[in-house]
C-alpha cells in the first residue's frame, strides 16, 4: 500500500468514527432533551408532524432530533411557509439551539468530507 492510500483509509476511519460519535451525540440529546425542545416549538406544524418519532425508539429519536436539528438551523424556509411559528423559535434556548445548529454543520460537514474522499477515490481509480 502506497501512502495516499493510507492515508485515505484512516481519514475515511476517522468519518466513520466521526458518524459513530455524532449518532451517540444525538441520541444523547434525544435521550435528555427531546421534551424541551418539543415544548418550545410546541406551536409549529413542521414540528407536530414530526413529534410521534419520539415514541418510535432510538430510531425515531434520531430522525426527530435530526428533524429538529434542521429546522432550527434553517428555519426561513419554514418561516415563509407558515410552518415555523417565530414566537417559539424567539423563545428557545439558545445553548440548546447552539447545540443543534453545532450537529447539523457538523453532519453536513462529514457527509461532505465522505463524498470528497469517494470522489478523489473515484478519479484516481480505488473504486470501480
Amino acid at each position: 500500500m502506497t501512502f495516499t492510500e493510507i492515508l485515505f483509509g484512516y481519514l475515511s476511519g476517522g468519518i466513520v468514527l466521526g458518524t459513530v460519535a455524532w449518532i451517540g451525540f444525538a441520541l444523547h440529546t434525544a435521550y435528555t432533551q427531546i421534551d424541551l425542545m418539543l415544548d418550545h416549538l410546541h406551536n409549529c406544524p413542521a414540528v407536530r408532524a414530526r413529534a410521534p418519532l419520539r415514541h418510535g425508539g432510538p430510531w425515531g429519536k434520531l430522525l426527530l432530533v435530526g428533524g429538529l436539528s434542521g429546522i432550527v438551523t434553517f428555519p426561513n424556509g419554514l418561516l415563509k411557509r407558515g410552518l415555523l411559528s417565530a414566537e417559539d423559535l424567539r423563545t428557545f434556548p439558545a445553548p440548546l439551539k447552539r447545540k443543534l445548529a453545532v450537529m447539523q454543520w457538523s453532519v453536513i460537514g462529514l457527509l461532505g468530507f465522505a463524498f470528497l474522499l469517494w470522489g478523489v477515490g473515484k478519479v484516481v481509480g480505488w473504486h470501480e
